[in-house]
């Protein structure tokens, strides 16, 4: 895809750019896509993956090749000198999905699998390659200057132009966008393998008389990575930072604990700020280019990713002829807010993480106590952390693409696939719905009625999976490329109505049986 002018520049090859490139390819888009790095990165970053993440990837095709290479992570487990206080335990009941946990599995190795999934699309990474600067020229595109290896330049023209180039973005700079927000705490990450009595299937949060440490499961034998929100001098002494963690994950677990010596220490000071827009003219931004938070929820991969694929299908229809550029203005109304949210949550998760008084520490021991007997009481946390932490509980309910509904069921704005895997294994209609959100298309669901016109059809005839839907005989759902719902409505509206009413012309598509 890369012989003729691309239509789309993107510069970064992190996750958030090989989405953004991948799903651009998968829309019939001419993608280019560089990196100033030498080449992939092999030291460790992100780690988790959420439920929505996952669904996602499923839609993107590339989840079968991620999922045996994870951690799967159902529990939070917390620890207080020597004392297991709580578990807190995955609940999805009022969000079902087909994958109810949170992979851990190394960056290193999603980064491979989109890389190698993006290549089959036709595009591949061209490491070595810095965007020097760039011109916007309005209807015209925009016009880049780009330095490769050996000192090469040149000059790339391209309709749009999308930064995925990180915290630092040299995009976001020549824009003169800053990051508004503030930094806080420096803590101390480290990744080596444990000899200790804790199941892998959870997190663990242990307070200590030293301070506060987490551990997080790798899918490798005895990996950990390893938190320490209190003593973070390094100075590269790795022995030193064995020692320490060991230690305190004995005091906090009252087990014994032996740490090896890290393959990896990172000392970082957290920074929680964004842009008030991902968009201006005919650039935009995504992932951490736009917002910058701390990583005690481990958020920040995965809303990036979803960056990129709420970005890429409305750029493909744009260039496509389908909607005027303005459709491009419900990125950021739609991006940005959650941008915010995930500050404002990741702070929160922040102060809990290190929780250094120990007013709060007995205040939270005597909770979990109270907690442990009340289970009701105790799932409902469950559930309210499940819904933000997983982003199954996001919605564009606000949004200029979102058509107001009052019927009972699934409204608009919210993820189509509500359902778990023993429904979807149990409903053959419920795997051909899920089949055809692997599409890069638009969808309409149908209870029975009849729709003319081009829009991609599959018509109802489950009783169970109209039911899970809340659709009653002639309802209808119209649902976007990924995966959101945008309206619904019954025998007496048009669905052809509700998509024009958008600023959205369908390409011609058959009707599915």
């Amino acid at each position: 895809m890369t012989t003729s002018a691309p239509q789309v520049l993107v510069v970064g090859a992190g996750p958030v750019g090989l989405s953004a490139a991948h799903e651009l390819a998968r829309h019939g888009v001419r993608v280019r896509l560089v990196d100033a790095a030498d080449g992939p990165a092999t030291t460790s970053r992100a780690l988790a993956t959420h439920a929505r993440t996952l669904e996602t990837y499923d839609q993107m095709g590339v989840l079968d090749e991620l999922l045996p290479r994870g951690q799967r992570v159902e529990h939070f487990t917390l620890h207080q000198n020597g004392r297991r206080l709580i578990r807190f335990d995955t609940d999805y009941s009022r969000l079902p999905t087909r994958f109810p946990f949170t992979l851990m599995v190394d960056q290193v190795i999603t980064e491979e699998v989109l890389r190698d999934a993006t290549a089959r699309l036709g595009v591949t990474v061209e490491w070595g390659v810095r965007l020097d600067g760039f011109e916007d020229l309005g209807e015209d595109g925009v016009r880049a200057r780009l330095t490769g290896p050996g000192g090469r330049t040149e000059t790339v023209a391209a309709d749009w132009l999308v930064g995925a180039d990180g915290g630092h973005s040299t995009i976001r700079k020549q824009l003169g966008l800053k990051l508004a927000g503030e930094s806080s705490e420096t803590w101390l990450i480290a990744d080596a393998v444990v000899d200790c009595d804790l199941p892998k299937d959870s997190i663990h949060w242990m307070r200590t008389p030293r301070g506060t440490v987490m551990m997080v499961p790798f899918p490798d034998e005895g990996k950990w990575r390893l938190l320490d929100t209190a003593e973070t001098s390094y100075g590269g002494d790795d022995r030193m930072v064995a020692e320490r963690f060991a230690a305190k994950i004995t005091a906090g677990t009252g087990k014994p604990a032996k740490v090896e010596l890290p393959s990896w220490v990172s000392v970082f000071t957290i920074q929680q700020r964004m842009i008030p827009s991902m968009r201006q003219g005919r650039v935009l931004l995504a992932g951490d280019a736009a917002h910058v938070h701390s990583p005690a929820s481990g958020q920040g991969m995965n809303t990036g990713v979803q960056d990129a694929v709420n970005l890429s299908w409305k750029l493909a229809a744009v260039l496509r002829g389908e909607a005027d550029d303005t459709l491009l203005d419900s990125y950021s109304a739609e991006r940005v807010p959650v941008g915010a949210e995930l500050l404002r949550t990741t702070k929160v998760a922040t102060l809990l993480v290190q929780l250094r008084s120990r007013k709060a520490a007995a205040f939270l021991r005597t909770t979990f106590t109270v907690l442990r007997n009340l289970p009701p009481l105790k799932g409902r946390i469950q559930r309210k952390i499940m819904g933000g932490m997983s982003a199954l509980g996001l919605g564009y309910g606000d949004s200029p693409l979102t058509v107001a509904a009052s019927a009972p069921g699934i409204r608009p704005g919210e993820r189509l696939a509500r359902v778990d895997a023993a429904g979807a294994a149990a409903s053959p209609q419920w795997r051909t719905v899920l089949d055809e959100l692997r599409r890069p298309d638009w969808l309409l669901l149908s209870n029975g009625a009849s729709h003319a016109g081009s829009l991609r059809t599959v018509r109802l005839t489950d009783a169970s999976v109209s039911a899970d839907l809340g659709l009653r005989p002639g309802d209808w759902l119209l649902v976007r490329p990924d995966g959101y719902v945008a309206a619904r409505g019954d025998a007496g509206r048009s669905p052809l109505a509700a998509l024009k009413s958008l600023g959205i012309r369908v390409r011609e598509t058959a009707e599915l049986a």
